[in-house]
């Protein structure tokens, strides 16, 4: 029998320090329900005590996923494990993740505590995290920089005092492989009461070596991998939960565990999070990316066309991507339609969830021929038609005009708080004109950070899915937007972006008060 590796997701928290991948609480439980049809054990769902918006957030998630352990992080102070106790309450399963720093400079420069401090808080926070839920988790914050000798200490000491799960940070993403996983070895050899916890591995990717890293620890004795999709996260991001999974499903030969993992959702949780974010997939990223399975060498082709496992180690089928491209047009009725999106494992909540993604399916065939699946997870994930918590500004009408030789011209109606009002501006292209044009009406004061568009399917007539990233204030909002003209793409992105950002819906830091 082989050991059960636990996949302990932290997109919705790590993942969410992205400068600019801030979620509502919709959003967060969108991705949550997707992550429980992946199998998911652990689900880390936010920072209770960052905000009012992030305990809602968790409490929210808590109350809606029923099959996955729900956990919230908690530094080792009492407001912090009371919000995210009363945070998880409504889950099946919960748990308290609580951490504290030991390395020396963390020690010495931030905490401003001695050893001896930093040890007996962390007793004292295992132990008032015991009081809402037996399932508690401790991370030595900045492991990969701490003394073995005090990491030993700080943790059987936090073994005593009740945690079942012990985390080990590679916090700033320094650790080599053969350091990192001899670092789990000599711990679980040393420590007296290694064997009464999991041992989980934390890796950020700032050397590109948080998979190895985490792989490592896993054949070392860590049980537990924290890692996010499309390996999301703050600076460089966290461990990829896609390439993981696949790297330990793949190679059994090597690895003494497995997971429970439905791998044929990855690719349906990526772009989830993917088109929620704004942070665009790669095309040559490992498992999700558009090329991953693509082959243009003619070398390769012949090899692959004779025998897929030339150069193929993984079916595209086992994670998600699917064979049959061209599924429906302006003909298909609503039960083709619906027995399509669950084929694809699109479910919904309600018959009017149904009925508005079918509005929009039948306004795209009008204007699209042949409608792919990669088109059809886009309706589904494409929030710029969703009215937004406390909006303020709406698309009535887009008008532009490009003539060489000429400025290009952009005539805007919004709908601004109840009244329509109109303008009309000039740029150095239509969506220049079209964005300066919105400008002149809404006069946010915001800056434009980022924007990117990409094509859903090949063709002339595909959907181009836009994402654009505003500043305000310190304050970062992504924007998307989907259709097959880029222009009206580009300006729901702009309007979505704007009704997070002037509509105070975006968090700061979760951590920006640690």
């Amino acid at each position: 029998m082989k050991d059960h590796l636990i996949v302990f997701d932290t997109t919705l928290r790590d993942g969410e320090q992205s400068p600019g991948a801030s979620m509502t609480k919709e959003e967060k439980v969108r991705i949550a329900k997707q992550l429980e049809k992946l199998r998911v054990d652990v689900i880390e769902a936010g920072f209770p005590a960052a905000s009012q918006g992030d305990f809602d957030s968790v409490h929210a998630v808590a109350s809606a996923v029923k099959e996955s352990t729900i956990c919230g992080l908690a530094r080792a102070v009492e407001n912090d494990i009371r919000k995210a106790g009363e945070a998880i309450k409504p889950a099946n399963s919960g748990r308290i993740h609580t951490f504290i720093a030991t390395s020396p400079i963390h020690m010495e420069k931030k905490l401003r505590m001695t050893p001896d401090e930093v040890v007996e808080r962390a007793v004292w926070a295992v132990k008032r995290a015991r009081d809402f839920t037996d399932d508690v988790e401790f991370s030595p914050e900045d492991a990969g920089r701490s003394d073995v000798d005090f990491l030993c200490r700080v943790i059987e000491a936090a073994i005593n005092a009740g945690a079942t799960t012990i985390n080990i940070p590679d916090t700033v993403g320094y650790s080599m492989p053969h350091q990192f996983g001899s670092l789990f070895k000599e711990l679980i050899e040393r420590i007296p009461n290694s064997d009464k916890a999991i041992f989980s591995a934390h890796c950020h990717n700032d050397l590109g070596l948080a998979v190895a890293n985490s792989l490592s620890a896993v054949r070392n004795g860590a049980r537990q991998v924290e890692c996010t999709l499309n390996g999301l996260g703050e600076r460089a991001g966290n461990t990829a939960l896609e390439e993981m999974v696949m790297a330990i499903k793949t190679r059994q030969d090597v690895f003494d565990v497995d997971t429970r993992i439905n791998t044929k959702e990855i690719l349906a949780a990526s772009r989830l999070v993917s088109n929620i974010t704004g942070f665009a997939v790669q095309p040559n990223k490992a498992i999700v990316g558009a090329n991953a399975f693509a082959h243009e060498s003619g070398i390769h082709q012949d090899g692959v066309l004779k025998h897929r496992e030339t150069y193929e180690i993984m079916r595209a089928e086992d994670v998600g991507w699917s064979t049959n491209k061209m599924v429906m047009g302006k003909h298909s009725g609503r039960n083709a339609f619906k027995t399509r999106l669950e084929e694809l494992g699109m479910v919904f909540e309600t018959e009017q969830e149904l009925n508005d993604v079918f509005v929009r399916f039948k306004e795209l065939a009008d204007r699209k021929h042949e409608i792919y699946d990669e088109d059809l997870q886009s309706l589904i994930t494409d929030n710029s038609n969703q009215r937004v918590e406390n909006e303020i500004y709406r698309l009535i009408a887009l008008k532009v005009s490009t003539e060489t030789g000429e400025a290009s011209k952009a005539e805007v109606t919004l709908w601004v708080e109840g009244k329509e009002l109109y303008a009309m501006a000039e740029g150095g292209g239509v969506v220049d004109a079209t964005f300066k044009a919105i400008e002149s009406l809404v006069k946010s004061g915001a800056s434009l950070e980022l924007y990117s568009v990409s094509n859903v399917t090949n063709g002339t007539d595909s959907l181009g899915e836009t994402s654009v990233r505003l500043e305000k204030g310190g304050r970062i909002a992504n924007g998307q937007g989907s259709d097959t003209d880029i222009v009206l793409s580009s300006a729901k992105a702009y309007i979505n972006a704007l009704n997070k950002i002037c509509g105070n819906s975006v968090k700061k830091h979760p951590q920006a008060s640690v």
